[in-house]
């Protein structure tokens, strides 16, 4: 990925600048009762997307907003890569030749258009919760890799992320920031009922649930399962750059090349529990209560291992 990203730097430049000149009411628009950024993404997209072709050899991540979508996207870009026989980072790697936006739901109505044209494996991201996401990526049967990361460290990333990005609504204090995300007013919805909604697919074989603490932990064992779960064969040596390459240094790095000014904002700290130095205890326990109620003892609530990341 180290690639200069033309069409994703323009996009992020194109709508932080469009940003600026908006009122913060103006920012977010609702689309079947989910808020969405006004800057990336709109009716018209969504409604293109129902008729989105997906191919049974596409490569699918999703994750909620805040997960590590774009440090897992590292590690399935380069295993892409290897897997077509050519080098992690050169200019001969993924869609080079015809690059498109890989977030599914960002970008101009006429995109799926232009992804008809694109080689397999096509590599596509997602924050949508699964009803919203177009039937054809069911009915295809496509790999998709869900990623999860526990509810504290995402609403502390995404808090840093809210006030670093133009695009998106901006906080005067983590706790308005806090009551927002605890009252589902987020960008692409509540991360509890996300949870909720994915976990119902949770025991399909063409998913495979991995978390972002579990990645942060081994990420050499991780890369291995999320290759296996692909069907891409490694040699020690390839495994060993595609750690290397997805280190949070090594993204942070490079971010002016792959990210442009975005980098700055999107590589923040990239750790396990920072969640400790925002939430007071009361905020804590209301956390716990909604983990609780929406997601413990399911699949995916067992999964976080909640206690371990989320209790102080």
């Amino acid at each position: 990925m180290e690639k200069p990203r033309k069409t994703f730097i323009g996009l992020v430049d194109k709508a932080i600048a469009a940003a600026n000149s908006m009122r913060p009411d103006e920012l977010l628009f609702s689309y079947k009762g989910i808020l969405y950024p006004t800057t990336v993404c709109s009716p018209e997209t969504f409604k293109a997307l129902e008729s989105f072709e997906a191919r049974r050899d596409d490569v699918i991540l999703a994750g909620y907003p805040k997960s590590g979508t774009n440090w897992l996207s590292q590690i399935l870009t380069d295993l892409i890569a290897i897997s077509q026989k050519k080098t992690p980072g050169s200019e001969s790697g993924v869609n080079a030749e015809e690059e498109e936006e890989p977030y599914l739901e960002i970008g101009d109505a006429e995109k799926y258009e232009r992804m008809t044209k694109l080689p397999s494996p096509r590599f596509v991201v997602t924050h949508l919760r699964p009803e919203n996401l177009p039937k054809s990526i069911f009915k295809s049967n496509a790999k998709i890799l869900l990623l999860i990361r526990n509810p504290k460290d995402v609403a502390t990333s995404f808090y840093h992320f809210c006030n670093g990005l133009p695009t998106l609504p901006s906080y005067e204090t983590w706790d308005d920031f806090f009551t927002d995300f605890m009252r589902k007013k987020m960008v692409w919805g509540c991360y509890f009922e996300y949870l909720s909604e994915w976990n119902k697919y949770a025991d399909k074989e063409n998913i495979m649930t991995i978390t972002y603490e579990e990645v942060k932990e081994n990420p050499a064992q991780g890369v291995k399962n999320i290759a296996t779960f692909f069907g891409i064969p490694l040699t020690e040596e390839q495994l060993q750059l595609v750690v290397e390459r997805s280190s949070f240094q090594s993204m942070k790095k490079n971010s002016d090349k792959t990210h442009g000014s975005f980098g700055n904002i999107l590589f923040r700290k990239g750790g396990v529990s920072d969640w400790k130095n925002l939430f007071n205890e009361d905020q804590s326990k209301r956390m716990d209560k909604a983990f609780e109620e929406h997601i413990a003892g399911t699949k995916l609530g067992k999964k976080l291992k909640y206690d371990l990341y989320c209790k102080a």
